[in-house]
């Protein structure tokens, strides 16, 4: 049953989280850079009700909970949203307490900030807060948006580890199980900006039957009916599809060696871009020109 909900994913930036190269600024408030209000504008738009929603902002994944919370809500009441809360769990029992429980089943939309995506699954997977946003996403015009660790952990398979610069040697780019809003598809940020294009090839050719995607910052996709993905925002998204891989030595090599790939499909996506995820069909919308900065 495809859910009744829409999933918005959103490439960053917003704070690094643990498993970003080094050369990031290691005081995590230096890297705050929101994205711009147009993403942010969409998600107002895509909830039932609107301005008057009821938007709770989760900030488990950030290591800067007190300075991430109030710059959404900020933004979001400049959208003219004015019921926008903040939830920071940074504890199992606090994801089972019937008071935030309640929050939720009250809420219209849910916004996960970035930070660490291993602390959000760790953290909030197989909670009942867990339980409980899975079921208002499949039954109820119900959003939930994510950036940065927030996106990357929307998906069944998530990558939660892995340089970029070594991302082809066999072994760097780790994956384990995400929040499971959406499958058959594994999510990298901050895309274009980091140069991960070798962390989603990896991931792919471990498992062709998944399409990668890649989010550049102020980029998203909005995804309707399980199926239906929509770029938003400024800049680009990059999908990696190997259904049509013909050859790699992934299994033949040792750990830590180069991997070969022959014939991995990529299409790049931007603003009203269309992808069938069922289909694996793309469809180029409208130009649009590019503001003057």
């Amino acid at each position: 049953m495809a859910p009744k909900g829409i999933l918005i994913i959103i490439g960053g930036a917003v704070d690094k989280g643990s498993f970003t190269e080094s050369n990031f600024d290691k005081n995590v408030a230096n890297n705050l850079n929101f994205f711009e209000t147009g993403i942010l504008k969409r998600i107002i738009t895509e909830s039932f009700n609107k301005e008057h929603s009821r938007i709770e902002i989760i900030t488990t994944a950030s290591k800067i909970p007190k300075e991430v919370g109030p710059e959404y809500a900020k933004a979001f009441q400049y959208l003219g949203v004015e019921n926008v809360h903040t939830l920071d769990i940074d504890k199992r029992e606090q994801a089972n307490d019937p008071e935030v429980l309640q929050r939720i089943h009250d809420a219209d939309v849910v916004m996960f900030t970035g930070g660490d995506q291993l602390r959000l699954t760790s953290i909030l997977g197989g909670t009942q807060f867990h339980d409980l946003l899975r079921q208002k996403y499949m039954n109820e015009h119900f959003v939930i948006a994510g950036t940065s660790a927030g996106a990357a952990a929307a998906s069944t398979n998530m990558i939660y580890q892995g340089s970029s610069s070594e991302a082809l040697m066999k072994g760097e780019v780790k994956i384990t199980q995400g929040l499971g809003f959406i499958d058959n598809v594994v999510i990298d940020t901050h895309f274009v900006q980091r140069g991960r294009i070798g962390r989603l090839f990896q991931a792919v050719v471990s498992n062709p039957q998944i399409l990668g995607i890649g989010l550049g910052e102020d980029t998203g996709l909005l995804i309707k009916h399980n199926n239906n993905m929509e770029a938003i925002g400024s800049g680009l998204v990059i999908l990696v599809d190997g259904r049509e891989i013909k050859d790699t030595n992934l299994t033949s090599v040792e750990l830590g060696s180069p991997i070969s790939i022959e014939h991995l499909v990529v299409h790049v996506m931007s603003m009203q871009t269309h992808y069938d995820l069922k289909h694996r069909k793309l469809e180029i919308g409208t130009a649009v020109k590019a503001s003057s900065k």
